[in-house]
């Protein structure tokens, strides 16, 4: 078994933009959604300055004790008027480095992300994954997730 790796979660830096689109490109499907240029396209600079002023959406990363990036997520809290006005956490792209994967570290944002959504009075935590990724999918499900829904995009 493959010894578990302690991280420090973080708030992302804007110096973490460029390990975060790697991460977010490498596979299949990131892959074809991304731009890796050097320099970075400057679209992904803009984002990232409207999430750091946006006090409901929290882009983090963990990172090894070496201080070097190995995962990455974004917690949106989204207030709501159903289930009694509840608001609800969403948990977006999740990522953890390649070279990296199978250590606990996704398990340990995932309920960094849970705990936060919890402490900012959310009533439900909710992600969506691809339906290709199989692999995700049951790891959300040995950390409590349930398939409950149906997810649609419209893309422009």
């Amino acid at each position: 078994m493959t010894e578990i790796a302690k991280v420090t979660i973080r708030a992302a830096r804007r110096e973490d933009v460029g390990t975060i689109i790697a991460m977010l490109a490498d596979d299949p499907l990131g892959g074809a959604r991304e731009r890796i240029e050097d320099p970075l396209p400057q679209s992904y600079f803009t984002a990232f300055e409207r999430l750091q002023h946006d006090p409901n959406v929290l882009l983090v990363v963990a990172e090894d004790g070496e201080g070097t990036v190995v995962g990455c997520l974004q917690l949106c809290i989204l207030p709501g008027l159903s289930s009694q006005g509840a608001s609800r956490g969403l948990i977006e792209d999740v990522r953890v480095a390649k070279h990296r994967r199978s250590r606990g570290i996704g398990e340990q944002m995932v309920q960094w992300a849970v705990a936060e959504a919890r402490a900012r009075g959310c009533k439900l935590v909710e992600l969506l994954t691809h339906h290709t990724r199989v692999d995700a999918q049951r790891f959300y499900e040995r950390l409590g997730f349930a398939r409950s829904h149906v997810g649609m995009t419209v893309r422009f």
